[in-house]
């Protein structure tokens, strides 16, 4: 009965999910017609609230509800940096565990055929450096992150080396997000429409780019002294 207790658990917060319509409040307008709310949420409930927002954004990845960059946004305007980081890594590292997880018991077929062609191209990576691989398809979303999470389950990685390097991998895009969102306060005052090519500039995609690179350089380096040798 073990190997179904992940599949268990998604279906349970899939059925939730959708019973309380968690997609459809994962919007900009969401945030424009509630913020009052949800700041006097975290106000008065400093902990429950930082508990039921890394819930929400581990359901979220969990189950691959679009509306993640808004998620850590959201994050950004509710509660201050560090802990903005904090919560969206762990909720979003949590739902990533859960999904590898359902993907080595009875969901493995089911997953494996969602994933199709894309992820036998992403093979001889984890082959060659399963931890920097990762660690660079974290910085560098070459593929959706929902693949990532189901990819390294095919390819054997072991769940603490998956666990590891998504929690540190995805620290930086997290950082970029919820720094992004304390000045939402400002751009709801003042009206204006958000946008997130203006959040996510190419100063930004350099930086992670430059920081995958960075990742996979032993990868790099390795081959080299194969070739050498």
């Amino acid at each position: 009965m073990r190997r179904f207790i992940p599949l268990i658990i998604i279906v349970i917060l899939m059925v939730l999910a959708y019973i309380f319509g968690l997609h459809e409040y994962l919007s900009y307008e969401t945030l424009k017609g509630h913020r009052a709310t949800l700041k006097t949420l975290v106000d008065t409930h400093p902990i429950l609230a930082p508990l039921l927002y890394i819930f929400v954004y581990m359901v979220s990845t969990a189950l691959s509800i679009p509306g993640a960059i808004f998620l850590s946004l959201f994050g950004g305007f509710l509660f201050p940096q560090p802990y903005s980081t904090i919560f969206v890594v762990t909720g979003a590292t949590l739902g990533a565990i859960l999904i590898f997880l359902a993907a080595r018991t009875a969901l493995g077929e089911i997953l494996k055929e969602r994933a199709g062609p894309l992820m036998q191209k992403m093979r001889a990576g984890f082959h060659e450096n399963a931890a920097n691989y990762l660690i660079f398809l974290r910085l560098v979303p070459i593929f959706p992150f929902w693949l990532v999470n189901l990819a390294p389950a095919f390819f054997g990685v072991r769940l603490i080396t998956f666990a590891w390097t998504t929690f540190f991998g995805i620290i930086p895009g997290a950082f970029v997000f919820t720094q992004a969102g304390v000045g939402l306060g400002a751009i709801l005052d003042a009206g204006e429409a958000l946008s997130i090519d203006a959040i996510f500039n190419n100063q930004i995609k350099i930086a992670l780019i430059a920081l995958g690179i960075f990742a996979l350089l032993p990868i790099v380096i390795k081959k080299f002294r194969k070739k050498t040798t």
